[in-house]
């Protein structure tokens, strides 16, 4: 029996001078939801169209479900779901001609379609939208519909392209928990694969739902750089992050980017995160607030704070991993 759903290594793509996906290898599991993150360009889209075989690899080998993907292509696509960034919607066709039309260009009969249509927009909460025209939906809909449509031949694999791009944090938070239920089913299986759930893989460009992920890849240059729980990524940081307030805030942030112990100043609403170097967290702390005050600052705190990823992707994407 096949150990991952998803089992890809040493994947290269390269288009012209630009080396899209460079040496990239996942080994995904059932019931695990993998995050990619990673600036535009990364190689994270590119790297999915590899893995559901819309893209030839130039080098590497690729398993999804226990099929070669370059010699088994149908049989491997007959595991995925795949939710692209551009899913394209019939506007003028119902909820339900939408997803019967999946169903059956998936191959699904007559009998087989109706009822598993119904019990999937059940699962994503449209059934009660079903003759509604696609056109008609909002966005946070049409995305429920999109996933529906990928899960109508109950894959064992989900691909999920920047699947919450664009829609409200109340359809966001929906929309995770359908992926929770997918990969965790109830006893009965409601909605899901009742024999340990799916591997999902996904790409996002909100920490916060990497923060959600059981294990992220960072991608940078068509690389995976760094890999891990989100626990394990934050931990590359620890000590080295020193959360700064006062006022005024550009001031602030120039004194301590003038200081020869810090790496980096972001951000974060009306504070500042600032990243020092290894074992430098208590030097920085003894000086930088009198710094501030010298030139007419104002500080109201300044102390070590746990990193969060969005410190861990920054940190990453400066970085030298070539």
């Amino acid at each position: 029996m096949t150990e991952y759903l998803i089992q890809a290594q040493g994947l290269h793509k390269s288009f012209g001078e630009n080396h899209a996906v460079n040496d990239v290898s996942l080994h995904i599991a059932a019931g695990e939801i993998y995050g990619l993150v990673g600036s535009d360009g990364a190689g994270k889209t590119t790297t999915l169209r590899l893995l559901v075989g819309a893209l030839k690899a130039d080098a590497g080998e690729i398993e999804v479900g226990g099929y070669d993907v370059h010699k088994q292509v149908e049989l491997a696509r007959s595991q995925i779901g795949y939710l692209s960034q551009r899913f394209s919607l019939y506007e003028d066709l119902t909820v339900l001609e939408n997803i019967r039309f999946f169903a059956e260009v998936r191959g699904l009969s007559a009998n087989e379609w109706l009822p598993r249509c119904l019990e999937i927009l059940e699962f994503v909460d449209l059934a009660e939208f079903k003759d509604r025209r696609a056109g008609q939906l909002s966005g946070g809909m049409k995305q429920k519909l999109g996933l529906a449509s990928a899960l109508v031949t109950r894959p064992h694999v989900l691909l999920l392209d920047e699947p919450t791009t664009g829609v409200d944090p109340v359809t966001r938070q929906d929309f995770w928990q359908l992926v929770f239920r997918l990969v965790s089913p109830s006893p009965n299986g409601r909605g899901a694969r009742g024999e340990g759930g799916v591997s999902v893989l996904l790409t996002t460009p909100y920490m916060d739902e990497a923060a959600r992920c059981h294990r992220v890849g960072f991608m940078r240059g068509g690389k995976i750089i760094a890999e891990g729980t989100p626990s394990e990524l934050r931990d590359t940081l620890n000590g080295r992050i020193l959360e700064l307030r006062g006022q005024p805030i550009s001031l602030l942030r120039k004194v301590a980017h003038q200081d020869e112990d810090v790496e980096d100043v972001q951000a974060f609403g009306d504070r500042l995160h600032v990243r020092v170097g290894e074992n430098k967290a208590e030097i920085v702390l003894s000086r930088l607030k009198s710094r501030i005050r010298s030139v007419g600052g104002e500080v109201t705190d300044l102390r070590p704070v746990p990193p969060v990823l969005e410190d861990v992707f920054i940190a990453l994407s400066e970085g030298n991993h070539d």
